[in-house]
């Protein structure tokens, strides 16, 4: 779902993305996921992964790190099926990455993701 909501990320307190354009992709047990356009990320800060994952809805998926946090975002260069409207756009963990939206600061989720980071 497009969204003009004002959503900033940050890793570690750097502030690694600030959009009004992002998209909001809603999956069944997950916590929303906002996926956002390059341009609106600080990729100067991020560090291109040999990691890459295979979602059976999704496709496969590349991977950026920053600093110490690897594998803190992905994109989709290929989706499959209805993931279209996320080709090319970057989504950050919500597990370790610190979401503020619309002047909002978000918990951070607990999922299993998260739990491979401890």
């Amino acid at each position: 779902m497009p969204s003009d909501r004002h959503v900033v990320v940050e890793v570690d307190g750097q502030v690694l993305a600030d959009t009004r354009r992002a998209v909001m992709l809603l999956e069944t047990m997950l916590p929303p996921r906002w996926y956002i356009p390059r341009e609106d990320v600080r990729m100067d800060l991020l560090t291109p992964s040999d990691s890459h994952t295979l979602c059976a809805y999704k496709g496969q998926a590349s991977y950026w790190s920053y600093g110490d946090t690897t594998d803190v975002v992905w994109t989709y260069e290929d989706p499959r099926h209805e993931a279209g409207p996320v080709r090319g756009l970057l989504s950050f963990y919500a597990e370790y990455s610190d979401y503020v939206i619309d002047d909002e600061r978000i918990p951070r989720p607990v999922t299993e993701w998260s739990k491979s980071r401890t």
